[in-house]
């Protein structure tokens, strides 16, 4: 199969417009601020040991959705959220999958106590979050896309140890500064933007060397920097072959019409509506930047005026407090945060 980047420009082009319908259609979600709820789902880099475990021996729903997981995989990631160890829940094969079976299990017993509306207006999720994302929309049953996503960190985690490499947080910087970075840093290696979470905060995924080089230069223009602990530069060139076997992997997976907007990572715009556009997507998504912020801004001009961050965690929060300090923004990450949403 030809690399997965070159589908990108036509895709943009094609999910444009629906996206675009989809969005605009978000403001006359109704009146009451319920109505105009987006469900946030974290990404890898949220997981602790611990995760769920009071969701479990509280909640039979969210127990049996740890249950369910444990058959399909065929493994009990359930102990691995619960009991670590550390070093095997922060490995990459294991984390993406332990942070989606967390975060649905929670949203499962948010959706029985009645604390989220029967339908929310949106859905997003950063990087993996994308996948939990288009399950809790209904786009994708829950055991294709745990296999999936198992799959997805199994591939990532090859492509890492191939081409050893990693990320580096910049913080201060503007975009038009960190491609600059990456521009002077490229002599040195393969080096993008990776991520853009936040005003002042890009992450930038890369070779060693090239990393090494850009935290310099970085630090040469005032802006400070921060080495990630992570097995290699997601979102990045270097995964291609991850991207290019995720293609494969996907290929088969059935995905249907979602019950409201999924914002992709890689448009900052709702997926379409066909199985292929949301694919094309998904795979991109694994060598391209992920646009959180744009993302985030798009929800709130679509109308909506509620967040709900759910899942391990509190990162999307804290991302949220920099894009939009004033946004009506619940976490729900443990059992004591349940009483604080309204019923």
């Amino acid at each position: 199969m030809a690399g997965a980047a070159c589908f990108l420009p036509q895709l943009r082009c094609r999910c444009s417009a629906a996206g675009i319908y989809q969005m605009a259609a978000l403001a006359l979600s109704g009146e009451n601020s319920l109505d105009n709820l987006a469900v946030l789902c974290p990404g890898q880099g949220a997981q602790s040991v611990g995760m769920g475990a009071d969701f479990y021996e509280a909640y039979p729903v969210a127990a049996g959705v740890y249950d369910a997981a444990d058959e399909i995989l065929k493994f009990k990631i359930s102990q691995i959220c619960f009991k670590g160890p550390e070093e095997t829940l922060q490995a990459t094969d294991n984390a993406q999958a332990a942070i989606f079976v967390t975060s649905v299990a929670i949203y499962r017993v948010l959706e029985s106590l009645g604390k989220l509306p029967a339908a929310p207006a949106a859905y997003a999720g950063l990087s993996l979050g994308e996948y939990t994302a288009l399950h809790l929309a209904g786009a994708i049953s829950f055991e294709d896309a745990l296999r999936v996503v198992r799959a997805r960190g199994v591939l990532m985690q090859q492509a890492a140890v191939e081409n050893p490499s990693t990320m580096l947080a910049l913080i201060g910087a503007d975009e038009a500064a960190a491609h600059q970075i990456c521009a002077e840093a490229k002599a040195f290696g393969v080096i993008v933007p990776a991520n853009f979470n936040a005003p002042g905060q890009i992450v930038l995924s890369g070779q060693m060397e090239a990393c090494t080089q850009a935290a310099a230069i970085a630090a040469e223009r005032g802006f400070r920097s921060v080495p990630l602990n992570v097995a290699g530069a997601f979102h990045s060139p270097l995964m291609q072959k991850a991207a290019d076997a995720m293609a494969v992997v996907l290929e088969p997976v059935t995905f249907g019409p979602a019950a409201a907007p999924v914002i992709s990572n890689v448009t900052a715009e709702a997926h379409g509506s066909t199985g292929m556009e949301i694919k094309l997507l998904l795979v991109n998504q694994i060598v391209a930047s992920v646009r959180w912020q744009q993302s985030i801004e798009a929800l709130e001009k679509s109308g909506i005026t509620r967040f709900v961050e759910i899942g391990p965690g509190r990162t999307l929060a804290g991302l949220m407090r920099k894009i939009n300090r004033k946004a009506n923004l619940a976490n729900v990450s443990t059992v004591a945060d349940v009483a604080g949403l309204p019923a």
